[in-house]
């Protein structure tokens, strides 16, 4: 199947019983100590207690022994139930927040979202 645009995408794939996932992996600057990323790393978990629109929450450290990574060290999923709830979460206070929290210490991010099939 060869998908042409966007809306194309989207009306193949969105499930309405489905959960839509927000997964971003972080690539740190070297120099990035300890404590920078405990305090980046607890600022994002403080995130579902904020924004009600998060409906799952977990991360972890790369620990994949194929060295594909590409020095991505942090994978964080933020998991929603609507599209509405990321709409509302993107622009977040809280969420924006952190982005400023983050930002200084980032070499590189990934983000993708999709519906959990």
């Amino acid at each position: 199947m060869k998908i042409q645009n966007a809306s194309e995408v989207k009306s193949t794939f969105l499930e309405n019983d489905s959960v839509l996932r927000h997964v971003v992996l972080f690539k740190f600057k070297e120099g990035t100590t300890d404590s920078q990323l405990r305090a980046i790393e607890d600022s994002f978990s403080g995130l579902p207690a904020k924004i009600p629109e998060i409906v799952g929450y977990e991360w972890g450290l790369n620990n994949s022994p194929e060295g594909l990574n590409k020095d991505f060290t942090h994978c964080f999923f933020v998991s929603f139930a609507s599209e509405e709830g990321r709409a509302t979460y993107l622009p977040h206070p809280a969420h924006k927040a952190f982005v400023e929290l983050v930002g200084p210490s980032v070499e590189d991010v990934l983000v993708v979202d999709y519906w959990v099939k």
